[in-house]
């Protein structure tokens, strides 16, 4: 027979002893984790045939410790050499609590959905300066420990930035983001890219009279 205090019924014993545990595992996560900042996506006009906003933007962010799923680093391929140059696949596996959530984030009439983390929102890991994309949010894992759920599982890949505006009034975010390349913003660990001393980037560029190859417009534009 399960434990009455913990699981069984709902007295008033079962919703202290559950938020007992809830609180053991927020303190848990505040030690053993993270300050992290959840950087949540807002659509202006999406496109519901390729299931894309070309107007994303990120105009808030909301500091929230989270936990590390796995205590040697990142995840993934990491770091590797391909046709088309140097791609870095790190991933992560984050922990928050669903009581902080709601009392830091969902509280906010600022966020799109509030009932939890969005998949397409970003996790910016101040530690290495890396911005996460949430790809999955898994709601029931733990599953029902102790008759509730406790905690959100969000699982995030390096993320890939396209020039989406970044205006969250945290300076180190959009400052960083402000007129970074992809390369710049895919290193995540403060580095800049070596350019190749065998390139002929300066001469396109100077000899050039009708397109623009500046970093934070690489297709270019027409000169006036």
């Amino acid at each position: 027979m399960i434990n009455p205090y913990f699981q069984g019924g709902s007295s008033i014993g079962r919703s202290s002893e559950q938020l007992m545990v809830e609180s053991i595992i927020i303190e848990c996560l505040q030690i053993y984790g993270h300050d992290l900042l959840y950087i949540p996506r807002q659509s202006f006009n999406p496109d519901l045939i390729l299931n894309e906003d070309p107007l994303n933007n990120f105009k808030f962010a909301y500091p929230i410790e989270m936990y590390l799923a796995s205590v040697e680093g990142f995840q993934g391929e990491g770091s590797l050499l391909s046709k088309f140059g140097l791609e870095i696949r790190d991933t992560a596996t984050f922990v928050v609590s669903r009581r902080r959530w709601d009392e830091v984030v969902a509280q906010d009439g600022n966020v799109e959905l509030t009932t939890r983390p969005a998949e397409g929102s970003i996790i910016y890991f101040p530690q290495t300066q890396a911005f996460f994309e949430i790809r999955r949010v898994i709601s029931k894992n733990p599953f029902f420990q102790v008759g509730k759920l406790y905690v959100y599982t969000l699982e995030c890949e390096l993320y890939q930035y396209s020039s989406e505006q970044f205006d969250t009034g945290v300076t180190e975010v959009d400052e960083f983001t402000k007129n970074a390349s992809l390369d710049e913003i895919m290193l995540g660990d403060g580095e800049t890219p070596h350019t190749d001393p065998q390139s002929s980037n300066e001469t396109f560029v100077d000899e050039s009279d009708i397109i623009d190859f500046s970093k934070s417009n690489p297709f270019g534009a027409p000169r006036h």
